[in-house]
């Protein structure tokens, strides 16, 4: 690993979205840390993969603090050039039905709450001073389910996400004096191993590109939001979804 080479950190990379984050942002040099509540997968082929992994479990709050050490032990000159929250949880009931609300208990709640909301709010709060050395930028990955009731999405995890939206916003307007871009992705339907039953017909019905979308297409937008190009882009949240929110 060189010094001077820009390093993301980068949450939920096990697969989809997560791996074509990691290629695009190989492909331009960058040296990626990710983090997922699986060990490292032999799927990831990239270079120096198993020793830029970290398995953590960002539900388990008590545990950041671990996570946060090992993450400081990888940066060669203590900066994070980019953060990009990727990590998210979406519950379902029997044989994959929608939780809503009477379906959702407290646990439940508390769980996809503190992995799709607290855990970022902390991880972006603690490492802060790395961001800040490298005048860096953090995304959040939100989703279409955070702005219109989805058909798939639960109430927990739809209000989590309405929720990472308004603090990509606090973040925005917290870090931006220190030289720290917050924003946000809302992905709507990306063709990923998780798609679930009935997607086809829900973007036929509701989708103008009549398609699905393509997780490099998202990871692209990423990597725009983590560059030079976006460099007085903050606070905004950008809708990947050929149009379904309109």
């Amino acid at each position: 690993m060189s010094h001077g080479q820009k390093m993301m950190l980068l949450t939920g990379a096990s697969r989809g979205i997560g791996h074509a984050t990691v290629k695009v942002f190989q492909e331009r040099g960058w040296r990626i840390l990710t983090v997922s509540r699986q060990a490292f997968s032999d799927d990831c082929r990239w270079p120096s993969a198993r020793d830029s992994h970290i398995q953590a479990d960002l539900g388990d709050l008590e545990n950041l603090k671990h996570l946060l050490s090992q993450v400081r032990e990888k940066l060669p000159d203590g900066k994070l050039h980019a953060l990009v929250n990727n990590a998210g949880i979406s519950p379902k009931g029997n044989n994959g039905s929608r939780l809503g609300v009477f379906a959702t208990d407290a646990p439940t709640w508390t769980h996809v709450l503190n992995v799709n909301l607290v855990s970022i709010a902390l991880l972006a709060r603690e490492l802060i001073p790395e961001l800040e050395d490298a005048q860096g930028a953090i995304v959040n990955v939100t989703s279409i389910a955070g702005s219109r009731v989805h058909p798939f999405a639960g109430v927990a995890y739809a209000t989590s996400k309405a929720g990472l939206a308004a603090l990509t916003r606090e973040l925005a307007h917290e870090f931006g004096a220190r030289g720290v871009r917050s924003n946000a992705i809302a992905p709507g339907e990306i063709e990923t191993a998780i798609l679930s039953p009935g997607t086809d017909e829900l973007v036929t019905a509701e989708v103008p590109m009549k398609r699905l979308g393509d997780p490099t297409e998202v990871a692209k937008t990423i990597y725009f939001l983590c560059s030079d190009a976006a460099s007085y882009i903050n606070g905004a949240e950008i809708h990947i979804n050929g149009g379904q929110h309109v």
